[in-house]
């Protein structure tokens, strides 16, 4: 009996027409996987561009709410919000203060879009202390993690008091995520959910966010913030968020980090998130100003490789505009 011809395994035969790809792609992007990160400026009366990030601004509270509404007609998965404040101090009070930039600008965008948008906001002290650190310092100043966890509570009632869904703590303190649980459920918000920045790295690419909300910072957060070189440090900083009750978890950076993101992803039962930052953004874009890269083709492979890395959730300056290509 003649043997059968072995036959020619030919992956290609998949890939011949953008339909067949199509039917066969392993991992998608959708609006509704992607958050879109707004600066709203304390007293401004229109927009304020970003230099390091073209295309970004400074909202004031009118063309925020604008943006906002914008981003739920998209469908997008959310707006965080990060404030810019017109006066700071040591504490960073500005982030309590009911009347604060951050937790009006909360209740505009609340009011603006309801349920229709899950508003998210940035639950740290850096954008709104004079010396730029994530907490208060001690007199040798350092960072005082306990003393901080208490003002973190009080901002995260502050937050959840204007209306907001869900609050990103990204200050990197130990435990943090127990201490706004409890602060949040001892005021009776017991649905308010907690994206912890779980897994945040102390990079070198945060230079254009810095500029965004007019940082303060002098020096670095190393002492805080973690080491680029530890994933499995990475993992559990992810793992004990989730046993003080977050509900999310991100990974801050994406592109550097994917390998992390994955191996957050396969230890975490709950949904990660990953922020596509201000330096990843700046260096595609000051690309692609140049010619030198095709600038839609290289904004979506970016946002696919965060998502096959394992993000169920991609924080990215260009979710709007990625909604929009997507939808079309």
């Amino acid at each position: 009996m003649n043997e059968l011809p072995r036959p020619v395994v030919r992956p290609r035969r998949l890939r011949t027409t953008a339909a067949l790809r199509r039917a066969v792609s392993e991992t998608s992007v959708e609006p509704r996987q992607l958050v879109l990160p707004g600066f709203v400026r304390e007293g401004a009366s229109e927009p304020r561009p970003i230099g390091s990030m073209p295309g970004v601004v400074q909202h004031s509270r009118d063309s925020l709410r604008a943006a906002a509404a914008e981003a739920a007609g998209l469908g997008l998965g959310g707006i965080m919000l990060f404030g810019v404040p017109g006066t700071k101090d040591a504490t960073g009070s500005g982030g309590i203060d009911p009347d604060g930039i951050l937790n009006v600008a909360i209740r505009d965008v609340v009011a603006e879009v309801g349920d229709a948008l899950p508003v998210m906001a940035d639950l740290c002290l850096d954008e709104f202390t004079d010396h730029g650190h994530c907490g208060v310092l001690t007199p040798s100043g350092a960072v005082d993690n306990d003393a901080t966890l208490d003002l973190y509570g009080q901002m995260a009632v502050a937050q959840a008091e204007a209306g907001v869904h869900l609050v990103g703590p990204s200050g990197m303190m130990d435990g943090q995520v127990a201490a706004i649980r409890s602060a949040l459920d001892g005021a009776g918000h017991l649905d308010t959910a907690i994206l912890a920045y779980g897994t945040k790295y102390a990079s070198a690419f945060y230079g254009p966010f810095r500029e965004a909300v007019d940082s303060s910072l002098q020096g670095d957060r190393r002492t805080y913030q973690q080491d680029p070189a530890n994933a499995r440090e990475g993992v559990r900083e992810s793992l004990l968020d989730v046993e003080q009750g977050a509900d999310l978890v991100m990974v801050k950076p994406a592109l550097a980090y994917l390998d992390v993101i994955r191996q957050v992803r396969d230890a975490v039962p709950v949904p990660v998130a990953a922020y596509n930052i201000s330096g990843e953004y700046a260096m595609v874009e000051a690309a692609a100003a140049n010619g030198w890269i095709d600038r839609q083709a290289a904004i979506l492979e970016t946002l696919l490789s965060i998502r096959r890395a394992g993000a169920d959730v991609v924080l990215t300056y260009w979710a709007a505009e990625a909604a929009r290509w997507l939808r079309a």
